[in-house]
């Protein structure tokens, strides 16, 4: 029994240590570098072809076509007629909170209990994770990452990938408060629909009282300033000021329908998360201007009864209705890398290849509440880009360097060592 016990320690433990990036995170750039020869994709203006775009200290400063501009001092760096768009926006991930699901050791996105809104995802997140540089190698170099489990897990937060600590990683360290919305209007397997009913209705009422609770007490704390602040309320303030997106985790359309009227009852700022139903209940989503993020669209229908390609033109028919969305990937954690994949599906079935590209980078920087500095190339704007070989929602076209911030990043990854050393083997014969 001891030596059975010793081996399954050894396993979480080298389970744990294979989830850590040997990369070195990005240094700062010394002085304003210029890029030439090059396809800008500013994604919220037309390409430009012969482009050029200047950064420095992390910011864009120019950005153009035809003759460069001359910049003293600056590093100049030939693109050789790449394409440069800016950093893909995945706008729900747990990346940094799950390594592997076979070793529940690295599991730090659901904290115990129902209701833990003090729960912070990004000072769970583990820097080092190795599903980091494999993500970014898709030219994803921006994401929210959410908390599960409960009723209310926490704060979801967005982050760049790449740095020393979680400080590093943060752009926006409490960007929502998550809720996890009960069923509504469907029952679960093997039971009737009346019980599912008075189960949700109980859902919600606890979620009312403990909100409720929370209102008075953070009251009581303005009133009296002798109180002592509790975490919890705290931490709810921002939310129920108006000041802070609530993220709601909900698909079908009862559950979308109420927690819109729930939310704008209690004055919240609603965000809604999955929306595989969302088209259903679009006019009240345009009324109430409550943008959706399509939790992928390489799923099932929901039932037998629809159409095979109904996910996939998910995001078309919320175009269609004027519904704001963006697309998010399904695959959590380990195939965050596919999301380019998924909006190319939707544009397989009815956006157009730009709807497509902001639905991942400039619409969804605005969501998740940092469009002002991401998602698209202006000056003002992140130097927060990608170079390829073409139009990254085509599966061959290749991203070649990345920048966060105006640092270039090492887009290597454990793939990429392991193609290089066999490479080398059959090379050698």
């Amino acid at each position: 029994m001891i030596r059975i016990m010793s081996l399954l320690t050894l396993a979480l433990l080298s389970a744990t240590a294979l989830g850590q990036s040997r990369q070195i995170p990005a240094s700062d750039t010394e002085g304003p570098v210029l890029l030439i020869n090059a396809t800008i994709h500013p994604v919220t203006a037309e390409p430009l072809e012969s482009g050029w775009m200047a950064f420095e200290n992390g910011r864009i400063t120019l950005i153009g076509r035809g003759d460069r501009p001359s910049i003293d001092g600056a590093e100049i760096i030939d693109l050789e007629g790449r394409h440069v768009y800016p950093g893909l926006v995945a706008a729900d991930s747990i990346l940094g909170l799950v390594e592997t699901g076979m070793a529940e050791v690295t599991h730090d996105h659901d904290e115990q209990g129902s209701f833990t809104p003090e729960a912070r995802a990004v000072v769970a997140l583990n820097p080092d994770s190795d599903l980091i540089p494999v993500t970014r190698a898709s030219g994803i170099l921006t994401a929210l990452v959410v908390p599960d489990g409960g009723r209310l897990p926490g704060q979801a937060a967005v982050i760049h990938l790449d740095g020393w600590d979680w400080e590093d990683l943060a752009v926006t360290p409490s960007a929502a408060i998550v809720i996890e919305w009960p069923s509504m209007d469907r029952p679960s397997f093997g039971t009737r629909a009346s019980d599912d009913g008075k189960a949700a209705t109980k859902q919600l009422d606890t979620l009312n009282d403990y909100l409720d609770e929370a209102e008075a007490y953070l009251a009581a704390c303005d009133a009296d300033n002798t109180l002592t602040p509790d975490s919890r309320a705290e931490s709810l303030r921002p939310a129920l000021a108006g000041e802070q997106p609530v993220l709601i985790k909900a698909s079908t359309a009862g559950q979308i329908a109420t927690a819109v009227a729930w939310a704008k009852m209690r004055g919240l700022d609603p965000i809604i998360l999955g929306g595989e139903e969302a088209d259903e209940v679009a006019s009240l989503l345009v009324e109430e201007d409550v943008p959706v993020i399509v939790r992928g669209v390489h799923r099932y229908p929901r039932s037998r009864s629809r159409n095979p390609d109904e996910p996939h033109a998910l995001p078309a028919r919320l175009r269609d209705k004027g519904v704001r969305f963006c697309i998010a990937p399904r695959d959590r954690p380990a195939h965050l890398r596919n999301l380019p994949h998924h909006a190319a599906t939707a544009v397989a079935n009815g956006l157009t290849p730009k709807e497509g590209l902001r639905a991942i980078t400039i619409d969804a920087a605005e969501i998740i509440g940092v469009g002002e500095t991401l998602g698209s190339l202006e000056p003002g704007k992140s130097a927060t880009f990608i170079v390829t070989t073409g139009d990254p929602l085509q599966i061959r076209t290749e991203v070649e360097q990345a920048w966060i911030d105006g640092r270039p990043i090492d887009l290597s990854t454990r793939h990429t060592q392991l193609r290089d050393k066999y490479r080398r083997k059959y090379a050698e014969g």
